[in-house]
C-alpha cells in the first residue's frame, strides 16, 4: 500500500529525477520543491521542469505538486563557490576526489534547503523528506551528503514535540552505476536531465559532475544520452566497453 505525502527536492539532476520516480512508486503525493539560488548550471531548472512532465506522465494517478523557490540569496553571502561564482573554476575530478572540500561545495546550502523542505512537510502533514545526496557525494567531499549529515538532521527533527517528519537520502547508499540501472528500471528518460556544473551545452565531459556521471554509465553499460563536447573520445569508450543505448518506450 503506497503512503500519503511526500515533499522531495528537484534539481533537474540525473540523481533528483531517479529519486522524483522512486517517490511516485511509494507515495500518493509528491510535492516538490525547486531551488533556483543563482546556481552557474541554471539549465537545470529546465530539465526539473521536463522530469515533471514525463513523470506526471508516467504517474497519472498520483498527484504532483512543485514549487520553485527564489533562493537567490545564497550567490549574494556566500560567493566562495564554483556554482555561485562564475571567477572560480569548476573543478574536474581529480579536484574532488579526496577528504578535501571541492570548490563547487556551497556553505550550508544543503541544511538550508532541508529546513526549508522540513518546514513545507510539516505544513503539509507529509510523512517524510528525500533530497537526492548519493554515496559519490559523500566520497567527494560533500559533508552535507553523508550518512552522518542525515543522521544528524533527524535527530534535530525529533526535537519536534507534534510532528514526526523524517529525512531520507534513498541514493545514498548507491554507486552512480546503481542509480543509473534503478532508473533505467523505472522508466526515468536521462536525456531530460542535466548533471554539467560548468553550465554548458554540450556539456564538458572533464567538469568533475559530468566525469562522474559518465563513469556511472559506463560502468552500467550503456551510453549517457546526453550530448558532450568531447563525443568523439567519448564514442570511442563506449565502443570499447560495449556500452549500449537506452531503449525507451
Amino acid at each position: 500500500m503506497k503512503k500519503n505525502k511526500i515533499v522531495i527536492t528537484l534539481s533537474g539532476g540525473m540523481d533528483s529525477a531517479v529519486l522524483l520516480y522512486k517517490a511516485a512508486e511509494e507515495y500518493n503525493e509528491v510535492h516538490t520543491v525547486t531551488f533556483d539560488y543563482g546556481q552557474r548550471h541554471h539549465r537545470e531548472l529546465i530539465s526539473a521542469e521536463k522530469q515533471l512532465l514525463n513523470v506526471r506522465h508516467d504517474f497519472p494517478n498520483v498527484v504532483f505538486t512543485n514549487k520553485i523557490l527564489d533562493a537567490r540569496y545564497i550567490k549574494n553571502i556566500a560567493p566562495v563557490s564554483s556554482l555561485t561564482n562564475d571567477d572560480i573554476d569548476t573543478p574536474n575530478v581529480k579536484d574532488v576526489m579526496g577528504e578535501a572540500q571541492p570548490k563547487s561545495y556551497v556553505p550550508f546550502r544543503n541544511l538550508m534547503f532541508l529546513s526549508i523542505l522540513l518546514s513545507y512537510a510539516e505544513a503539509l502533514k507529509a510523512e517524510e523528506v528525500w533530497y537526492g545526496a548519493a554515496e559519490a557525494d559523500s566520497l567527494a567531499g560533500y559533508w552535507d551528503g553523508s550518512v552522518q549529515f542525515v543522521d544528524k538532521m533527524n535527530q534535530i527533527c525529533l526535537l519536534n514535540r507534534e510532528v514526526d517528519v523524517r529525512v531520507r537520502a534513498p541514493l545514498l547508499v548507491m554507486s552512480k552505476k546503481e542509480i543509473i540501472l534503478n532508473g533505467i528500471e523505472l522508466g526515468v528518460n536521462f536525456a531530460d536531465t542535466y548533471t554539467c556544473y560548468s553550465g554548458e551545452y554540450p556539456c564538458d565531459a572533464e567538469s568533475a559532475s559530468s566525469a562522474l556521471r559518465l563513469k556511472g554509465f559506463v560502468d552500467a553499460g550503456f551510453r549517457d544520452p546526453l550530448a558532450y563536447k568531447q563525443q568523439d573520445k567519448l564514442n570511442k569508450v563506449y565502443d570499447s566497453s560495449n556500452c549500449k543505448n537506452i531503449v525507451t518506450d
